[in-house]
């Protein structure tokens, strides 16, 4: 995937100079103004920022410490643009929060080289992050992951007055299938399932985490409660319709999951926990009502 770097800086000719030397290296956005610069990073989610110092209407310092302040932003890494070399400058760039800085009059080699090594550290952190953050049987996320994410869209979706879904799963009668099938043809149901939930997130900032065992997990940003009504009866019957067999299944012939679901606006208080023992709380009536369904959590969060 092409990299973005993003360059805020109030003056065009400083900004048509960095776009040149970089363009070959990355898709280049740009903002005259601090606060534009803010509202296109939180929009794009750059890999790289080039800040300058001096801006008239907020400096480079300002908005640097509104990135870092913003959970959605602080892993984006900055360079300052300045016009001062001297040491106290550059330390002061960097205890802002800045992995670097560039000087002024722009030198075209030391630019491209400087940003070249970071959008490289960027591309190696993400692949590590990746690595981190995947469940080793399904190949979903894990539930370390997950949870960082619920936290940031639950902040998000406070902030925008938005609704955001959740989803609990849990594979029916599973420890059953285990021992009428085997531990390894166990895991093959897992990954099945796993995928079938996978294949069913189609809408951006959608995630599909393995939540532990034979449970997941799924978040469904921007989600009203009707729709996800139909998302819960729409995975349960995908699974259905992969006709797993399941001989020893209390439910059904083949395999099933049940799915607990919730849906709110969040409040000013409501914490991911609350969300989670509400759909949790839903996941426990499909159960009790038969399983290989979805229930809507009563709750509103």
């Amino acid at each position: 995937m092409e990299s973005t770097i993003l360059i805020i800086d109030d003056n065009p000719e400083i900004i048509r100079l960095l776009s040149a030397m970089l363009r070959d290296q990355a898709r280049i956005l740009f903002a005259t103004s601090g606060l534009a610069g803010l509202e296109i990073a939180r929009a794009q989610r750059p890999q790289l920022i080039l800040l300058d110092v001096e801006m008239k209407s907020m400096d480079g310092f300002a908005v640097c410490a509104h990135i870092m302040a913003d959970p959605d932003l602080r892993h984006c890494p900055v360079i300052f643009v300045t016009a001062s070399a001297a040491s106290d400058s550059e330390i002061a760039c960097l205890d802002a929060g800045a992995v670097d800085f560039i000087t002024k009059p722009l030198n075209g080699a030391v630019v491209q080289a400087r940003v070249r090594t970071h959008l490289r550290l960027q591309a190696a952190l993400a692949s590590l992050e990746t690595l981190a953050s995947k469940d080793g049987l399904t190949g979903l996320y894990n539930r370390r992951a997950f949870d960082e994410q619920f936290a940031v869209e639950l902040a998000r979706h406070r902030r925008q007055q938005s609704p955001l879904g959740l989803a609990l799963v849990d594979v029916d009668h599973f420890k059953l299938y285990n021992d009428h099938y085997g531990h390894q043809l166990g895991d093959e149901c897992l990954r099945r399932v796993a995928q079938a939930l996978a294949d069913c997130a189609r809408r951006p900032g959608e995630l599909v985490a393995r939540y532990g065992g034979e449970e997941f997990v799924v978040l469904l940003p921007n989600t009203t409660a009707e729709e996800v009504q139909r998302y819960g009866e729409w995975i349960c019957q995908h699974v259905r319709d992969l006709q797993l067999p399941h001989g020893a299944s209390l439910v059904a012939h083949h395999v099933t999951i049940s799915a607990g679901l919730a849906a709110a606006i969040p409040r000013l208080e409501t914490t991911p926990g609350q969300m989670l023992a509400a759909t949790d709380a839903a996941l426990y009536e499909a159960k009790r009502a038969g399983r290989n369904r979805s229930a809507m959590a009563a709750s509103s969060c």
